[in-house]
């Protein structure tokens, strides 16, 4: 899940501030297909060339849930296809491995989910990338998609989880692969999409691999103040001194702010490209890199949210617990702050107060702020700034933005959520909830084995769906063994289902 001064983004990244506070709380990834492939016009941009994708865009309906008019326009959704390793024999009953795209453009998840892609040869899977609708290409209203409440309504998960069995449905009778079993794969906000697509139509995905989903966000069933008590954890675990470093940095911060000049002397502190015209902006700049890295607190080098070396708490910590003593902290906050920003050392200044929308926030804020109410605070044993939540200030600042009012409690009412191992154990199945402990999101996530065919797998080095990652020579055991454990189980979903289709055709 980018950072965003209003609502947060997963979920990536997804969590929701106190206006109250002036503390921002964050949100949280080849050969062409054969001609049959295209269900619509077919491209490959040169911007995904690299890419072993190729890009179709199938022609989807506006609302799925009501009959009037104008339920039945057309917009075109992006999905990417790889097609290298199907195998297409008389049966064509090959797997069909379809990731279910969160917020943002869907070649950015396609990039970080290289595990669909190490394991397609050994299932001889065709792989299947939809893109969310109301982000990246797929905007029903094209650059006014995200104008008004008018538009925006018609973005909900709901809506997106039915676009995708829409589109797989259709994509399987074009292949004639009616046979083929579908397991779905999300991460993060992609994650929680996966699950409950399984949950919701179990006749078309036999299983879903949902890495980092933080289902159980939601209402009070998990502690509003985990998710940074988690931030926190990770970087005391490293360094107490690191962990203090960072504690401290907020009220030195705020002092320097107050004198004479503080603007101007925290801009030439913190090397910004303009002049500074609130300290808030520094305070959420500082937030957004410690919280980031906690998330993708990866054992091998990486560049998800931004280029990073393995481990980089680690890397962060080393370098507030470096500089002599008597160094003010505001100092050693930049340096470690510019590691997530500045790995590459391109930057010669920073742009705090100009960001852009690069991972679909516009949409984001608009979930946010109807269905996606994820409350968040900070408690006094965080690093961070206390911060509390207010319902009553967050409902009014919606309904300033967007002119609508958050349901809080509707994905619990929609998806479930509470007593969700007595539940699901009744009705569910085929569903893996992969969560590391390094990631924050984890305390939203299942944690515990629901039943035989539900099943938690959890390590406690794991970061933010740190197993959809490529395998590399570097990864530690602990990380093969997981991905190992998971194709371990999809063949097995697989096996169960083509041994009941057996049955099937004999029976008749």
């Amino acid at each position: 899940m980018a950072p965003t001064s209003f609502l947060p983004h997963l979920l990536f990244i997804l969590v929701i501030s106190s206006i109250n506070s002036s503390f921002s709380l964050p949100t949280f990834f080849p050969r062409a297909p054969q001609q049959s492939l295209a269900q619509s016009s077919t491209k490959t941009t040169n911007k995904n060339s690299k890419l072993p994708y190729t890009a179709h865009y199938f022609p989807q309906q506006l609302d799925h849930f009501t009959f009037k008019p104008n339920s039945y326009k057309i917009f075109y959704q992006k999905y990417l296809i790889n097609s290298t390793f199907w195998d297409q024999g008389p049966t064509r009953a090959a797997p069909i491995f379809v990731y279910t795209g969160n917020e943002g453009d869907i070649e950015w998840f396609a990039s970080n989910t290289g595990f669909m892609m190490d394991i397609a040869p050994k299932f001889r899977a065709l792989l299947v990338f939809i893109e969310h609708r109301f982000y990246g290409e797929s905007l029903p209203f094209g650059k006014d998609s995200h104008k008004s409440a008018e538009k925006l309504g018609y973005l909900s998960s709901s809506q997106a989880l039915a676009d995708y069995a829409v589109l797989i449905r259709s994509l399987k009778q074009n292949l004639s692969a009616e046979a083929s079993p579908v397991v779905v794969f999300g991460g993060s906000y992609g994650g929680m999409l996966a699950a409950w697509f399984r949950m919701k139509y179990p006749h078309i995905a036999i299983g879903a691999l949902a890495s980092s989903a933080p289902i159980l966000q939601f209402d009070d069933i998990t502690p509003w103040s985990s998710f940074y008590d988690a931030v926190s954890q990770d970087y005391k675990e490293e360094s107490n001194n690191c962990y203090e470093v960072i504690k401290g940095s907020w009220d030195e911060l705020m002092a320097v702010a107050e004198q004479k000049d503080g603007l101007l002397k925290l801009s030439k502190t913190f090397k910004t490209c303009k002049s500074l015209h609130s300290v808030y902006s520094v305070r959420d700049w500082l937030s957004t890199a410690f919280t980031y890295t906690a998330m993708v607190d990866y054992p091998t080098k990486a560049d998800f949210m931004a280029p990073l070396p393995a481990y980089p708490i680690k890397e962060m910590c080393k370098i507030i617990d470096g500089f002599p003593a008597g160094t003010n902290k505001l100092t050693k906050v930049f340096s470690a702050a510019s590691l997530y920003y500045n790995y590459s050392g391109t930057h010669q200044c920073f742009d705090l107060e100009n960001g852009t929308d690069a991972h679909g926030l516009d949409g984001w804020d608009w979930q946010a702020c109807t269905e996606m109410v994820m409350p968040m605070t900070v408690s006094n044993k965080s690093m961070f700034p206390p911060s509390t939540y207010n319902s009553k200030d967050f409902e009014e600042e919606c309904v300033q933005k967007y002119g609508v009012r958050p349901r809080p409690h509707w994905i619990t009412t929609e998806f479930g959520g509470y007593k969700i191992k007595q539940v699901l154990k009744r009705y569910g199945s085929n569903i893996i909830f992969s969560n590391g402990m390094r990631d924050p999101w984890s305390r939203g996530g299942v944690l515990e084995k629901i039943s035989s065919s539900i099943t938690a797998l959890v390590t406690e080095e794991g970061a933010h769906h740190l197993d959809f990652r490529s395998a590399t020579k570097e990864d530690p055991k602990w990380l093969v063994e997981q991905r190992k454990q998971e194709m371990e189980i999809i063949q097995s979903w697989i096996d169960q289902y083509h041994a009941d289709l057996k049955d099937s055709s004999m029976n008749q």
